[in-house]
C-alpha cells in the first residue's frame, strides 16, 4: 500500500509531447491541421477540376 502523496511533477496529466504543455493545445492544434487539410482540398478540387 502507497501512503504517499502524489507527486505533482509527474502526476499532472501532461501529454508529454514537445511544444504542447497541456492536452487542450494538442486537440486545438490537431483540429487546426484538419480544418487546414480540408481547406486545402476544397481548393486543390477547384482549381484542377
Amino acid at each position: 500500500m502507497n501512503s504517499l502523496p502524489p507527486d505533482p511533477v509527474t502526476d499532472d496529466k501532461s501529454p508529454g509531447v514537445p511544444g504542447f504543455r497541456t492536452w487542450r493545445g494538442v486537440y486545438v492544434f490537431v483540429f487546426a491541421v484538419f480544418v487546414l487539410v480540408v481547406a486545402v482540398l476544397a481548393v486543390f478540387s477547384r482549381w484542377f477540376a
